[in-house]
């Protein structure tokens, strides 16, 4: 069941994913080309101002490389 744009009491950790994908030195328009994405989106995403949806973590953690566990927080009640 996702509410707010997040899945399974899971929710993406932007700054783990900005830092990862500045490591692998891509800009956002390459995540966003690699993923289908909107580059706004995505940057918003980043900055934690925007929430995402299963698929879209799915997609971005496949396209860093990285397990879901990397870039994202579990959400707790």
């Amino acid at each position: 069941m996702a509410t707010h744009g997040y899945f399974l009491g899971v929710r993406p950790n932007g700054s783990a994913i900005r830092a990862i994908r500045a490591a692998q030195h891509l800009s956002l328009r390459t995540l966003a080309s690699q993923t289908d994405r909107d580059r706004g989106h995505l940057s918003r995403l980043e900055r934690g101002q925007a929430g995402a949806s299963e698929e879209t973590i799915r997609r971005i953690a496949q396209a860093l490389g990285v397990p879901l566990s990397a870039i994202t927080h579990e959400e707790t009640t």
